[in-house]
């Protein structure tokens, strides 16, 4: 059975949500055959037509929006009443899979998995680093965790952080040897610690002001492809660093790092934990998403 025990009603609305029979059939776990199949059975014994299909598009009718307007509170309510019942079992216990970028998996610590595993002692997590973007139901884990634009559409996302930043960095002591660039022109006067892609090439500043975009290509004096390092590098001088705004937040503070043209490296979307849909989510996982909204209630 689905998460409400009302299969037909929960692929029509994931159907509705989706625009897509093959997107709700990957939230749900189903196969799209038998989503179209669900759709149609209820169709028949509704004896009127919810979607409009074509090969290339999924709409609602008009009987069928006054109809999901109807149904979706119901089931809203019953999910409600399915996760207070659910709450009160057994607390969860396993392992929870995660794949992240290296740069990333030490930023979920503080207080997150920290916290999570002191509620859940019987939970167990393994997290797999790595740079290339990987096929997460494929490769068996639980969830994944990547920047907001690189999440796949047919994933369910859960925001971790705010909306992050990239910024132009370095020491105090080099500032005070090379001076501060004035603007992105400048900057090829002075010394970039470059960062290594895992397909090889060194990857390029990007910034914008005013939708006007600049690429940077600089001398680099050190390359290096792990960001511990180049956080290493930039604190002791060697050159500037285009970093993640959450990873030198301290530096920042204390005055160890400085940033220049901050006016031109505008906001994106920040981290999200993405899991492939609604369907049999692990308790494991369950937990962690609901510890994930809590803490971010707290803070607001």
């Amino acid at each position: 059975m689905h998460r409400t025990g009302l299969t037909e009603l929960d692929v029509i609305l994931a159907v509705a949500h989706r625009q897509s029979f093959r997107g709700a059939a990957r939230e749900l776990g189903m196969s799209a055959t038998a989503v179209s199949r669900a759709v149609a059975g209820l169709e028949a014994r509704l004896n009127v037509r919810i979607f409009n299909r074509s090969t290339r598009s999924v709409a609602l009718t008009d009987a069928g929006r006054r109809y999901i307007a109807r149904i979706a509170p119901a089931l809203a309510e019953i999910q409600r009443a399915s996760d207070e019942i659910s709450s009160q079992t057994a607390a969860p216990s396993g392992t929870l899979r995660i794949n992240a970028p290296p740069e990333c998996a030490t930023l979920l610590f503080e207080p997150l998995l920290r916290d999570y595993l002191q509620r859940y002692p019987a939970m167990r997590v393994d997290i797999a680093t790595e740079p290339r973007r990987v096929d997460i139901v494929a490769e068996g884990f639980d969830a994944g965790i990547r920047l907001a634009e690189f999440v796949p559409q047919d994933m369910i996302a859960v925001p971790l952080t705010g909306e992050a930043r990239m910024l132009i960095v370095g020491s105090p002591a080099y500032f005070t040897r090379h001076g501060k660039p004035r603007t992105p022109d400048c900057l090829v006067h002075h010394q970039a610690i470059g960062m290594r892609l895992s397909h090889g090439g060194i990857y390029h500043w990007e910034l914008e002001r005013h939708g006007q975009k600049h690429v940077v290509n600089m001398p680099t004096r050190l390359v290096l492809n792990e960001m511990p390092a180049i956080h290493q590098a930039v604190c002791s001088g060697i050159g500037l660093a285009f970093m993640a705004q959450w990873f030198i937040h301290a530096e920042l503070t204390n005055g160890r790092l400085i940033s220049v043209l901050e006016e031109w490296c505008p906001p994106f979307g920040g981290l999200q934990l993405y899991y492939p849909g609604r369907r049999h989510v692990p308790a494991g996982l369950k937990a962690l998403i609901e510890l994930i909204h809590e803490q971010r209630d707290r803070r607001a």
